[in-house]
């Protein structure tokens, strides 16, 4: 298998384990309060699927982010995450149709897919500027593994845990 088919099989199980991980929450749960600063489900989930779309679009392909673009005003998003501090009251205060922004998660994760289709496993060496961010220079492959998958992964743990201080299960069977 190369570095391609592998990114984008494990991009394509972690949306699977996401999505499994999701099924169950309801408004109610995904916009309950979470303890301490954890953000609610819905600030997590939106942060998850605005993320992508900012760092694949917007920043890698250099295009307009589709929340700016073919889906501005049908992301299911009451607001955008702010782009400096504030990422807490925004959390707290975000509104979220879950239908509307599975919607717009799968139009993020197909333009993903089809981007990381398009690549030969030297493009991965390209570098991009992760600057504004504090990051530095990353290779895509880094970006894409670490940025993306690593960002999926990580936040799909933390939508469990919120769902296990719920009451709930965390992760699916």
């Amino acid at each position: 298998m190369d570095t391609i088919a592998f990114l984008r099989e494990q991009l394509g199980m972690a949306r699977a384990f996401l999505a499994g991980t999701l099924a169950d929450v309801d408004a109610e749960a995904a916009h309950a309060p979470a303890p301490g600063r954890l953000n609610p489900i819905a600030a997590t989930y939106t942060h998850l699927v605005v993320g992508e779309d900012g760092f694949v679009n917007g920043i890698v392909r250099g295009t307009a982010p589709l929340f700016a673009a073919k889906w501005s005003g049908r992301t299911g998003i009451s607001e955008l995450p702010p782009a400096g501090p504030g990422w807490s009251e925004w959390g707290r205060g975000v509104r979220v149709d879950l239908a509307a922004l599975r919607w717009y998660a799968d139009a993020v994760a197909q333009s993903t897919d089809r981007f990381v289709a398009s690549l030969s496993p030297n493009d991965l060496d390209r570098a991009v500027d992760l600057g504004a961010f504090g990051f530095g220079k990353w290779s895509l492959g880094c970006v894409l593994g670490a940025g993306v998958l690593g960002h999926l992964l990580s936040h799909r743990g933390e939508v469990a845990a919120l769902k296990g201080l719920q009451g709930g299960t965390g992760f699916p069977r």
